[in-house]
């Protein structure tokens, strides 16, 4: 008889399965090879960047910060070696990004996720922390067995997990403190901090750094890539066929046996894989897959399966990049017995490219050429325009002159608009009442009310441009703004 089930009974996990699985936590095998060298190579580069950069120094002058790269919020400057950028040239900041996100695309178009298995920071830092677990507590199979251990309270078990943890701790309270040191001068700021004179703001910062390194490169790791990160999910949606991607040839390593067996066929003629199933692509994973499966969303490509491969494959004598850089085309040629082709060089890579070039031409250039003189100028509003006694009318104007070098300079302002105009500065002596000339110190800003007058025989009978020039008298450097002379 057939027992009648109520549908409200079943679950969700009766119906699809469960919607949520435990983390298995993983265990990467330590491994040498070529790509493992590239990462520490790449490690050691972009931390030492990264901890030490602020400590560069750079002479720029008298007063001025000699930190090569600082972010000077409470002047609004931003220094990286000899620019300096103010804020009204914040457009460099939007180019910048521009060109991060286009070579993002070219590095996926050309070999997939570069980024994320050399140089995301995420991956860097997981990386460092790997390193330091193993050194204490031994490779994978160490590391399973004393998790696994029945006696996980052994003094020498708790010495290993404080240490650790200790040193984990040391690795992400620098990394905060290191990101502080590019916001205030970083000999001073890192006195102030050991002293506790420092500001309140760097060791929130700090605390939340260090905290948040901790975190993700101690406890979330391959869940960050897999589960946090939106990029695996775009680059899908720009890579192409041509895309180099870390892959498991399957033409070569099918169908899989044992060495002894594999041996044995080939003594008989028999055509068999390479691969010899021995899980060691698995075992070296930092997020735990098996690449022979294909490609996979939590595969972050960093070529550690390729020197794991590589080396089983030199110990059995067969030949090298039974995983590799490639790509399903040469796959199926090879299987149809022609030769791979390798498309570096086709239009998504050119476009790219193209854009990185132009773009980062673009801005080499206006940077190259641009003032270290400028004037910005802001008409009243109220009253936008005074008729005075003898007929003659009278516009005010907010005047803000910038001075970018590193120098005093002395300016002289002038007007053209309205026939004999006349200029004056309010609050500001000058020798020659015709033509105001001003000093400007160096590197800074400085406002000014002008008062621009045009006699009563040549009044505007409506509103007309008005062109202010401010020249450097020494370089003869010119600045120039727009506004409108308003009739009453």
């Amino acid at each position: 008889m057939n027992k009648t089930v109520n549908p409200k009974d079943l679950t969700s996990e009766d119906d699809v399965g469960p919607l949520y699985a435990a983390r298995k936590k993983v265990y990467p095998q330590s491994v040498s090879g070529t790509f493992r060298r590239i990462k520490w190579g790449l490690m050691a580069f972009c931390l030492g960047v990264y901890y030490f950069l602020p400590f560069v120094r750079w002479n720029r002058g008298l007063g001025a910060p000699s930190q090569a790269v600082l972010i000077d919020l409470p002047n609004s400057r931003f220094y990286f070696f000899f620019i300096e950028l103010w804020p009204q040239e914040v457009y460099y900041f939007t180019g910048l990004l521009i060109v991060a996100a286009v070579a993002l695309f070219l590095m996926n178009s050309i070999g997939g996720r570069i980024w994320c298995g050399y140089l995301c920071p995420q991956t860097v830092w997981t990386d460092l922390f790997y390193a330091v677990e193993r050194l204490i507590e031994g490779d994978r199979r160490e590391r399973m067995k004393k998790d696994k251990s029945s006696d996980p309270m052994k003094l020498e078990r708790i010495s290993e997990i404080v240490l650790k943890h200790s040193i984990w701790l040391l690795i992400a309270w620098w990394t905060g403190g290191a990101w502080v040191l590019y916001f205030n001068d970083a000999p001073t700021l890192v006195k102030e901090l050991v002293t506790f004179q420092g500001p309140m703001i760097a060791y929130i910062w700090i605390g939340i750094l260090t905290a948040t390194t901790y975190l993700l490169a101690g406890y979330m790791r391959e869940q960050v890539c897999t589960y946090m990160c939106p990029w695996p999910r775009i680059q899908a949606a720009l890579t192409d066929e041509w895309a180099l991607n870390v892959t498991y040839r399957y033409d070569r390593g099918e169908k899989r046996t044992s060495v002894k067996k594999a041996a044995e066929l080939r003594a008989l003629g028999q055509q068999v894989g390479d691969c010899v199933d021995c899980y060691q692509c698995v075992a070296v994973c930092p997020t735990g897959i098996d690449i022979r499966n294909g490609p996979q969303m939590e595969c972050i490509q960093c070529g550690l399966c390729i020197d794991a491969c590589d080396n089983v494959m030199t110990k059995i004598g067969r030949p090298k990049r039974l995983i590799g850089y490639d790509n399903d085309i040469n796959i199926h040629r090879r299987q149809e017995g022609k030769a791979p082709i390798y498309r570096i060089v086709r239009a998504r890579t050119v476009v790219y490219s193209a854009i990185i070039a132009a773009i980062g031409g673009f801005m080499i250039y206006t940077l190259a050429t641009r003032s270290l003189l400028d004037v910005n100028v802001l008409h009243d509003r109220n009253p936008v325009a005074v008729k005075l006694s003898d007929g003659s009318i009278r516009n005010a104007y907010t005047v803000r002159l910038l001075n970018k070098s590193g120098y005093d300079r002395v300016i002289a302002i002038d007007a053209n608009g309205p026939a004999n105009l006349t200029v004056h500065v309010i609050g500001v002596d000058s020798v020659t009442p015709d033509r105001p000339m001003i000093v400007i110190p160096r590197d800074s800003t400085s406002e000014l009310r002008l008062l621009v007058t045009a006699p009563a025989e040549t009044n505007p009978e409506k509103s007309i441009p008005v062109r202010f020039h401010v020249t450097d008298i020494g370089l003869g450097e010119v600045a120039s703004a727009t506004d409108n002379f308003v009739a009453p």
